[in-house]
């Protein structure tokens, strides 16, 4: 069964000829500041000429300062009467939860957890790492496995500095991994947080915060300070993207159940769900990847 991202919305902004049709919302954490919320807008509206944002019951301009965001509502006015105002129609892509599934797949995992070692989100670390137990921890891909054509039709290889070869696409590199905490690395892929690197690697919850993460900073080990070994923010900035088309525009994208277990009727829940040609498609992909 798919959730709404829209329940639990206190920002909504619209354009200000259009006061009662809002063009999105989100769901404020602390860690959404001014500043974050225009980024977040500069994504989501196409615009022909400046604009403003105001907030509807103060009647004063949105800065792009370092203060909390105020839920409410937010006008978006051109300060000419030529402009056009329009929401961004910018694909989203359907996305699964990752699984590693090829013997590519455990190259990736393998240098992954070498990496990182803990979580790099909640920064859990990994006790038994050492005797090589990583039961709860995941590597997960930024750029999902299930959209490798995507990946290559965008071009998107050209990020990865570490392939091997011709042949390789780099989707299973390094550099487009994260270890995470299995119940995080869900979440991840549900686009129900992201990390902002133009914002010093924050993370940003679009959800409730239920694993009191919003506001954190990307642990440091996975940057890509590190050269050859971190992951790229061209792909952590393509997926705080994502997770914002996901999650402010419209009524948002439908959040798809990922608990199958056994005996379950995964065929059904996905075709009486919403878009099952693009979760058929990406559930196929990934096995036949496998």
């Amino acid at each position: 069964m798919a959730t709404s991202r829209a329940i639990g919305r206190n920002v909504h902004f619209y354009v200000f000829s259009e006061p009662d049709e809002p063009l999105g919302g989100l769901r404020l954490n602390p860690s959404v500041t001014a500043k974050n919320f225009l980024y977040m807008l500069d994504i989501l509206i196409v615009a022909s000429g400046p604009y403003r944002v105001i907030l509807r019951s103060a009647g004063v301009d949105l800065r792009p300062t370092d203060d909390a965001l105020t839920p409410g509502d937010y006008d978006i006015r051109p300060y000419s009467r030529r402009t056009t105002i329009a929401i961004t129609e910018e694909p989203c892509i359907t996305r699964i939860l990752s699984r590693t599934l090829t013997g590519r797949d455990d190259f990736f995992r393998a240098r992954v957890r070498e990496r990182d070692g803990k979580c790099v989100i909640t920064g859990a670390v990994n006790g038994n790492a050492p005797i090589n137990i990583w039961r709860g921890f995941e590597a997960a891909h930024i750029f999902p496995l299930s959209s490798e054509e995507h990946w290559l039709q965008k071009g998107y290889s050209q990020w990865i500095t570490n392939r091997k070869g011709d042949r390789d696409t780099g989707i299973n590199s390094c550099q487009n991994g994260l270890l995470m905490r299995s119940d995080i690395h869900q979440s991840f892929d549900g686009f129900d947080f992201s990390i902002n690197p133009d914002d010093g690697y924050k993370i940003i919850c679009f959800d409730n915060n239920p694993s009191g993460i919003d506001g954190r900073m990307l642990d440091t080990i996975c940057r890509e300070s590190r050269g050859e070994e971190g992951a790229r923010d061209e792909l952590l900035r393509w997926h705080f993207r994502q997770a914002v088309l996901a999650n402010m525009r419209g009524s948002g994208e439908p959040s798809f159940e990922m608990d199958f277990p056994p005996g379950s009727d995964m065929m059904g829940e996905i075709l009486s769900g919403p878009e099952p040609g693009k979760r058929m498609e990406a559930e196929l992909f990934s096995r036949l990847k496998g």
